[in-house]
């Protein structure tokens, strides 16, 4: 476990730089989760402004099973981080490092396996007067490569987090992840501002 955290983290520095701020939580019946703060200055795709990314560091410390197996495997099965980014400044972000490791911790606790396409909810705002409660788990690879693991582990995947009003939230549940992402591009909606409106979604 220690070999696999070891390397996820020598993963998030090569992506995306030496973290400025950690943080640990411990849940019962859970092993620790941290999560690591990045700061890139001048960020954002030509709109300006820094942009904070936070990412979970120990969630991919084993692997997600299926609740409903029979039989969990010590060594097979997904494992994942999760890492969001929002434009700093705008709100009191970092606030969200708590609901961020419950959210990391979710396999451990709930049995939850965290993939691309999913909703995850944490039933309060994100950070305080966030308008999302929720987030959009979307396709890994594009921020923070896969990690390879020696086999039988699988790789570790680093998928990003888009939070969600909940209207998205309850648009996506009837339409999918996909629409709800085609919608966004469509109004060009800044999903790393901490204080955006929903989209729209007559």
């Amino acid at each position: 476990m220690e070999e696999v955290l070891a390397s996820v983290e020598t993963r998030l520095r090569s992506a995306l730089g030496e973290p400025d701020a950690r943080a640990a939580v411990t849940f019962l019946g859970a092993d620790r989760i941290e999560v690591l703060r990045f700061r890139e200055t001048g960020g954002g795709g030509g709109t300006g402004g820094d942009v904070v990314r936070y990412a979970t560091l120990g969630m991919s410390a084993s692997p997600m099973t299926d609740p409903a197996a029979a039989f969990a495997d010590p060594h097979k099965g997904p494992r994942a981080e999760l890492v969001l980014s929002v434009r700093a400044g705008g709100a009191d972000t970092d606030k969200v490092l708590r609901p961020l490791a419950v959210l990391a911790a979710s396999p451990q606790v709930e049995g939850v396996v965290v993939a691309p396409g999913a909703s995850l909810d944490v039933g309060e705002p994100l950070w305080p007067g966030a308008p999302f409660a929720s987030v959009l788990v979307a396709e890994p690879g594009g921020l923070v490569a896969d990690l390879e693991l020696a086999e039988p582990l699988e790789p570790v995947r680093f998928l990003p987090l888009l939070p969600m009003t909940a209207n998205e939230a309850a648009w996506k549940r009837v339409h999918g992840a996909a629409a709800l992402q085609e919608r966004w591009l469509t109004h060009g909606t800044d999903l790393r501002d901490p204080l955006r409106r929903s989209v729209t979604l007559d």
